[in-house]
């Protein structure tokens, strides 16, 4: 699946899903704009990168900011692949979410990844090919307990996707969702038990390796995938079967 020639934003690509799919796509041959809000993590990324003779920079941006959103796609440049995958999620029921939480929630889950594709996508159209992807979760589609304002954010990026795959795939732009089961990163090592709990939801009995996910990604923005547009792709284990 090569990306030769191809240059990919890759929003939240300093740690997890993000790196993963940061050290694929220049394994392939793009040049990787690795963006996150940690620069020595960041540093870490394009290192690893260029180690591996592949190329990439590094670019801050805080995503709940609208302007700084705006500002990454200016200093991105012209990109062929966006992967929105950057996002927050923070354990809560809904008596127990306030404003900023829910601000936060929309504003780095649903509002930047719709700022970058406004801001992106012209360029995509002009020349006549591109690919976005959008990180998704399981969480969109069945309900988890206390993710309630997380799994709507991302069921709104899932619509947004089959939205988008029409207004932009008659110029060439395919637009993709990756439904991502539970996954082991850093994220959820923070809560000791969760990914063995997670474990046992899923059909093949385990969590997702980071790579795993990253695989999924880079198939769904390479020519390989050249008639896959508007597919939300489950990329969960599998889901058990409702007992008798």
């Amino acid at each position: 699946m090569s990306h030769h020639d191809a240059t990919a934003l890759v929003t939240g690509a300093t740690s997890g899903i993000g790196r993963a799919i940061a050290l694929r796509l220049a394994a392939a041959g793009a040049e990787v704009v690795v963006h996150g809000r940690s620069s020595e993590r960041g540093t870490e990324v394009v290192r690893e990168i260029e180690n591996e003779s592949g190329k990439a920079r590094f670019v801050y941006a805080d995503l709940s900011r609208p302007d700084d959103v705006r500002r990454l796609a200016h200093e991105s440049g012209p990109v062929d692949i966006l992967i929105n995958n950057a996002g927050i999620y923070r354990f809560a029921p809904t008596s127990g979410t306030d404003d900023a939480s829910f601000d936060e929630h929309v504003n780095i889950n649903l509002r930047a990844p719709y700022i970058l594709v406004q801001e992106l996508s012209p360029a995509m159209v002009a020349q006549g090919r591109g690919a976005v992807i959008n990180l998704s979760t399981v969480a969109a589609a069945v309900p988890a307990r206390d993710a309630g304002i997380y799994g709507a954010t991302k069921a709104a990026v899932e619509l947004l996707t089959k939205a988008w795959a029409d207004e932009f795939g008659g110029f060439g732009v395919r637009v993709n969702a990756v439904r991502a089961g539970p996954t082991d990163t850093p994220g959820t090592a923070v809560t000791p038990g969760l990914v063995d709990g997670l474990a046992t939801t899923t059909a093949l009995g385990r969590v997702a390796s980071t790579n795993e996910i990253a695989g999924a990604v880079t198939f769904l923005c390479s020519p390989d995938a050249s008639y896959v547009n508007g597919a939300v792709l489950e990329v969960t284990g599998g889901q058990r079967a409702i007992a008798p």
